[in-house]
């Protein structure tokens, strides 16, 4: 009878811890990268939206470790990108789901994943992702127009009734 000691998985294959952090910086660079890799800044400004505090820097670049050596984030002209694992762990996800369903239903796809092999490492540190939010910071300060930000809402009051073109009666003959 085979002893369970909690570190292994089905049939002798390592599993590696799974945070919320990893769910949601997958769902933050898939966010963020969606068209076109896309910088450390860019990720945090989608961990912003999608309501992903980033709350110790260090668990961050630990969890950016732990993904890139999966082979779930890659290096692409010194910006980042989601593999094509990790978008098919992103197809299929409800699209009115809230965030934290989200998470949990990544967190779930990530626990059954195995890699093929191990990828290098690229290297993370929780400085880095300090220098980002610095970053971030500052570019929302601008003023300037970010794309990744929330519309503001329009209350109904301030709306305008909808005009419709050639909206005089119809002629009846």
């Amino acid at each position: 009878m085979a002893r369970f000691d909690g570190l292994s998985g089905a049939k002798g294959v390592p599993m590696y811890p799974i945070l919320d952090i990893d769910a949601q910086l997958l769902l933050a660079t898939l966010f963020a990268a969606k068209r076109k890799p896309t910088e450390l800044v860019g990720i945090v400004t989608a961990a912003e939206l999608l309501g992903c505090p980033i709350n110790s820097t260090n668990l961050w670049a630990e969890s950016f470790r732990r993904l890139v050596t999966h082979g779930l984030i890659v290096m692409e002209n010194e910006a980042y990108a989601p593999t094509p694992a990790a978008q098919a762990m992103a197809t299929g996800l409800p699209k009115k789901a809230d965030i934290s369903e989200r998470v949990f239903l990544i967190r779930e796809k990530l626990s059954a994943y195995t890699p093929a092999e191990k990828s290098p490492s690229i290297p993370m540190t929780g400085a880095q992702f300090d220098e980002a939010i610095r970053a971030h910071k500052a570019i929302a300060q601008q003023g300037g127009r970010n794309l990744l930000m929330p519309k503001p809402k329009v209350d109904d009051d301030q709306r305008r009734p909808a005009r419709r073109p050639f909206a005089g009666g119809r002629r009846r003959n």
